[in-house]
């Protein structure tokens, strides 16, 4: 990033595939958990352009239109407010574009989204210890303390998915992760 420039925010392409599963393996060494990230071109490309998108992804990018930072995210739905919003899944920023703007662009990306389409939330979850809280704080977000997330993965979610009900013909199907 040259001095002074200032990054700019649009739609992920096919092309951003590998700058983006890049940043994605650096933002899992950031949080400890290197080992845990498998993320590969394949699998984004599908999540991203495949025939039945749920995934969606933004970049921040240089004069040269080099990705500096991205966000992937996804719609939810609130059922008390009656409207889609959006779940942003992963930020991320390189070290050397941090400072630039580049993060507050891509969430104010995501706000007007959020705005322009009726949605009423944008929420994420960051790790505890990530000193980007000072960043959200100062952008006006706030943390959910009175909700904690849980997780079911590996075993436990085989072993509750082997107690479900067979789907029906009836049943509408989702396409595999």
């Amino acid at each position: 990033m040259t001095p002074g420039s200032t990054p700019t925010v649009r739609p992920a392409r096919p092309e951003d595939v590998p700058a983006v599963v890049a940043m994605v393996h650096e933002l899992a060494a950031y949080e400890r958990a290197a080992d845990e990230c498998h993320l590969t071109a394949g699998q984004l490309t599908e999540a991203l352009f495949g025939p039945t998108p749920a995934l969606f992804g933004h970049v921040a990018v240089d004069g040269a239109d080099r990705p500096l930072g991205f966000a992937l995210w996804f719609l939810n739905f609130s059922t008390w407010a009656g409207v889609h919003g959006i779940y942003l899944e992963d930020l991320y920023v390189r070290p050397e574009a941090r400072g630039t703007g580049a993060g507050r662009r891509l969430l104010a990306t995501l706000a007007a989204i959020c705005v322009e389409r009726g949605y009423r939330r944008l929420d994420w979850s960051m790790i505890d210890w990530n000193p980007a809280a000072r960043f959200y704080a100062s952008i006006g977000a706030s943390p959910m303390e009175e909700w904690v997330p849980y997780r079911l993965t590996g075993a436990a979610l085989t072993a509750l998915a082997a107690g479900a009900t067979p789907p029906t013909s009836a049943a509408p199907t989702r396409p595999s992760a």
